[in-house]
């Protein structure tokens, strides 16, 4: 039996306060941009089928019940003390809880309190410059309490983050390097036009100048590689290195292969596990091996990457648990691992790699 230490969730977000109908919770189950096929359910993918598998016996039902007697499970429990059972029931000592997504959502301190845990908060870049655009009447003093809200963040934070579709990927691919001040001012002045209008942080230059104020700060920058896929980031990953910031790169799935060669090839940069194994479910051995097979074991972190749902908290522990045992387990009983070296690597990529990348343990 491989043995953990209580998991550090290096990447999620908070969880809904509002209960959920079977259209509102099936809406958080998966991303999508319209409802499930006609005749099916979003229960109907990997993800769905972990949900049934893990989280009906933390509510005290069967594994694989049927989604109508789960969710009439959790109504009767209540979403708090539902979310309460799943959490405490993942393993997860630690949250890092990126606390930019839209929506009533709980921080971090609601998080740890929920799951008897502890959380520390990773800061939304985009979200500073729209608080600093909101207080600021000019360019000038828009720029200046921007770079004071990243000083004070960086004090308390244990990283940054940018949100998945704010287009800085393609910033990066077209121009990775820092923006001139001349740039900057002029980018600024563009967004704060836009932002009267209520225009989000969407300009190349602007999204260059907060990731590299985040690479300044000297805190683990958290970047998102789904969609676009890594490749767009590689220039950033050359330039940011021998910095002293570490990179983390998110969501790597399918392009998970170009991220753990990544974060084989440099130093500062390491590979998140979280979402690319709860989406695959059943599967996420087999993809667990892939990335094993191409990064060091140093610089693989778990994640839940769970928003929304504490199911989705949940299934990434277990799901992660599960696939962890199955393949290292697997190796040493084929005697190519030996069970100390497999328990040793286990707590890295549970726990250790992602309390020294973030010295969580600086932190008391």
């Amino acid at each position: 039996m491989i043995e953990t230490p209580p998991l550090v969730d290096q990447h999620c977000h908070g969880v809904l306060r509002t209960e959920l109908g079977l259209a509102t919770f099936e809406a958080q189950l998966v991303h999508s941009a319209g409802p499930p096929a006609a005749g099916t359910t979003f229960f109907d993918t990997q993800t769905g089928f972990a949900v049934r598998r893990w989280c009906p016996p933390l509510l005290g039902l069967e594994p694989h019940c049927a989604p109508a007697r789960y969710l009439a499970r959790r109504r009767e429990l209540g979403g708090a003390e539902s979310g309460r059972r799943l959490l405490r029931g993942s393993g997860v000592g630690t949250y890092l809880v990126d606390t930019g997504a839209p929506g009533d959502l709980t921080g971090p301190k609601e998080l740890a309190l929920a799951g008897d845990a502890e959380a520390f908060e990773v800061v939304r870049l985009e979200r500073l410059a729209e608080q600093a655009a909101d207080t600021s009447g000019t360019v000038a003093a828009f720029l200046a309490d921007l770079a004071g809200a990243v000083h004070h963040a960086a004090s308390g934070a244990v990283a940054f983050g940018c949100g998945p579709h704010a287009g800085y990927a393609a910033a990066l691919d077209a121009a990775p390097e820092p923006p001139g001040p001349g740039e900057v001012r002029g980018a600024a002045g563009r967004w704060l036009a836009a932002r009267a209008r209520g225009g989000p942080v969407r300009d190349p230059v602007l999204l260059r100048h907060l990731l590299w104020s985040a690479v300044a700060s000297g805190l683990p920058l958290q970047l998102h590689t789904g969609g676009a896929g890594p490749e767009p980031l590689t220039g950033f990953v050359r330039a940011t290195a021998g910095l002293g910031a570490r990179l983390v790169l998110l969501g790597g799935y399918p392009d998970h292969r170009h991220t753990a060669r990544l974060a084989a090839a440099y130093p500062h940069v390491h590979a998140d596990l979280g979402p690319a194994l709860a989406r695959t479910g059943a599967r996420a051995g087999a993809v667990l091996a892939e990335l094993l097979e191409l990064a060091p074991f140093g610089k693989l972190l778990f994640s839940s990457g769970g928003c929304g749902l504490p199911e989705l908290h949940a299934v990434g522990a277990l799901v992660f648990r599960e696939a962890l045992g199955r393949v290292l387990g697997g190796w040493v009983a084929d005697g190519a691992w030996s069970w100390r070296d497999a328990d040793r690597v286990a707590g890295m990529l549970a726990a250790g790699n992602a309390r020294r990348v973030y010295r969580l343990d600086e932190r008391g």
